[in-house]
């Protein structure tokens, strides 16, 4: 079963491509024509490289590994944040820092900063500093915030990123291919799939057609947890069988006229005594006294 129909894909728009004079002869394969100027995408496939995609990220979330989303377009920070924080992955929305994967130990270090910098807001550390130090701190956070905040729980690099525009975040790109990360991304008709493992042509400027893709991404990932979580749940424990002597056994309760009836029964059967017919006595025959001969006969 398809994971997305194609009416869906029609209605949002995901088949408007490029300029023809803005198109790389790289995705003359995922073109199925031109009009007005425009070149059209072949949806069927779109339609192909999403059920691919859709399989890969499911089994990714079904071992336990992460997805990275990554959009800074203006057009795409909320899509890109709200499909991530809905399948509890990490996002980044506002600016890709060089060195985000490859140096992800410095970047480490920026991101304890700004925990430390929300542990003194919450614990009232701002309330014993100076106005104007206060001022400052804030900043730094704020700024921290737009950057890492979409990855500050992300404690190692992930097992794949989801980019949208793979123009405008090329540096991403690189940095996963260095790092040999898979990466999946929306390719428009100036993109060049080469780069991606898993590209899904389509449209990566309007915001119908970033949503729809996003979305299905997500779903993909909460398929995966899904089956994660019913693999993971240990079986129901047998019921154990009450010995004998552990059974309870409760009284029978009769009706007045039941034990009446019963009581009836028991002083009839007490009254009759049954009597059974005696064995007659086997009499032995005394023994036949042997008699002598005379010998004055003989």
């Amino acid at each position: 079963m398809a994971t997305v129909e194609m009416k869906d894909l029609l209605d949002s728009g995901v088949h408007f491509g490029h300029k023809k004079k803005r198109w790389n002869p790289k995705m003359s394969k995922y073109i199925f024509g031109e009009r007005n100027g425009i070149c059209i995408i072949d949806l069927k496939q779109t339609v192909s490289a999403l059920d691919a995609t859709h399989d890969f990220v499911r089994d990714l979330a079904s071992s336990g590994q992460s997805v990275l989303f990554v959009g800074t377009k203006r057009q795409a920070q909320e899509i890109v944040k709200e499909g991530a924080l809905r399948c509890d992955m990490y996002f980044v929305n506002h600016r890709w820092l060089g060195g985000m994967l490859t140096n992800f130990a410095t970047i480490k270090q920026s991101i304890k900063k700004l925990k430390r910098l929300e542990s003194a807001q919450e614990d009232g550390t701002y309330e014993r500093l100076p106005k104007k130090e206060v001022i400052k701190l804030e900043k730094d956070r704020v700024q921290l915030d737009k950057t890492l905040g979409g990855i500050k729980d992300m404690n190692r690099l992930p097992s794949a990123i989801f980019i949208i525009d793979t123009i405008k975040e090329q540096t991403a790109v690189l940095e996963g291919r260095r790092l040999g990360i898979p990466i999946i991304a929306i390719v428009d008709t100036n993109c060049n799939p080469d780069e991606i493992d898993y590209p899904i042509p389509g449209n990566d400027d309007a915001a119908r057609s970033l949503s729809l893709i996003t979305n299905k991404i997500a779903d993909a990932v909460l398929e995966g947890r899904g089956i994660r979580e019913k693999s993971t749940t240990p079986p129901a424990p047998p019921v154990k069988k009450a010995a004998v002597s552990e059974m309870v056994f409760e009284p029978e309760v009769k009706t007045p006229e039941e034990t009446v009836k019963a009581e009836t029964v028991n002083a009839e059967t007490s009254g009759k005594v049954e009597t059974e017919p005696s064995a007659s006595p086997v009499v032995t025959p005394p023994p036949t006294p042997e008699v002598a001969e005379n010998p004055a006969s003989a």
